[in-house]
């Protein structure tokens, strides 16, 4: 390539774009500031972004303009393989959080209380079905 050229559009990893728009899913940024943050050149862009890996409707918010290549089918389709893995992602980054919290809790009670909490095994039940004859 010449070093005159200047080229209009770039490359963005699937990682950088699900953080773009997990930013604004969360509510951090809207997608325009997305825009200027990151320096991403394309007006529409973000928005197909968040269309295609985003987890929320965002037609009601881009203007018609931008909508124009979308139809009411890509509501009921089912997730992409990126969207699907996003979302397990997130699951299991809630249930590593969710374990890291429970063992606090279990030290806690240990150290502070003298409290022993015994793990059962699997396949054992502390709720009996059955009669005690």
């Amino acid at each position: 390539m010449e070093s005159g050229l200047k080229r209009s559009q770039r490359d963005y990893t699937l990682a950088f774009k699900l953080s773009v728009v997990d930013q604004i899913e969360k509510g951090e940024l809207t997608y325009k500031e997305a825009q200027r943050r990151y320096g991403i050149q394309g007006r529409s862009t973000v928005l197909v972004w968040l269309r295609k890996h985003g987890h929320q409707r965002w037609g009601a918010m881009a203007s018609s303009s931008c909508m124009s290549h979308s139809s009411n089918s890509d509501i009921s389709k089912p997730p992409t393989p990126e969207q699907r893995i996003k979302e397990l992602e997130v699951q299991l980054k809630d249930a590593q959080l969710k374990a890291q919290l429970f063992e606090a809790v279990l030290d806690v009670l240990k150290k502070d209380y003298g409290v022993r909490v015994v793990k059962k095994p699997l396949g054992k039940s502390s709720r009996k079905s059955s009669s005690k004859a």
